[in-house]
């Protein structure tokens, strides 16, 4: 069995697909928009731009995603897309990337169990977990 993260948008979906592809250092292998797959015509013409399905390959990982029709858009709520890295300094590069333009709702930093731990929400609405593999107490 695998666990993928599947992300829903208000609209921003190729913004944020971009933007963790840089962010994560992965590589975008699929987009679709609504417009392009077979049945578009029984959408409504205000859904064709959207994003129908999104995939980010990052290293071994996929990240997924869409922006869901209009209207019907909810702001996650209960869960964190946790990303674990083995490096102090690279999680701080990834979690300065998220948190940039976003929300800070733990600030990167050592904790009892890791040399570096952050929680934010990023400008797309959509929260994250950056933590650093290894002892505590090391400089992050």
């Amino acid at each position: 069995m695998k666990l993928t993260p599947y992300l829903n948008f208000n609209g921003q979906c190729r913004e944020a697909f971009k933007f963790y592809e840089q962010a994560l250092g992965g590589k975008v292998n699929f987009m679709m928009t609504w417009g392009e797959m077979p049945g578009a015509e029984e959408f409504p013409a205000e859904t064709h731009k959207l994003i129908m399905h999104a995939t980010l390959n990052v290293g071994n990982e996929v990240l997924m995603g869409s922006d869901s029709p209009p209207g019907r858009y909810e702001n996650p709520k209960g869960l964190n897309v946790s990303i674990h890295v083995k490096d102090a300094a690279e999680g701080k590069r990834i979690f300065g990337a998220l948190a940039d333009k976003g929300n800070v709702t733990m600030p990167f930093d050592k904790t009892f169990w890791s040399p570096g731990f952050g929680m934010c929400v990023d400008r797309f609405g959509i929260p994250w977990m950056v933590n650093t593999e290894g002892e505590a107490g090391g400089n992050p």
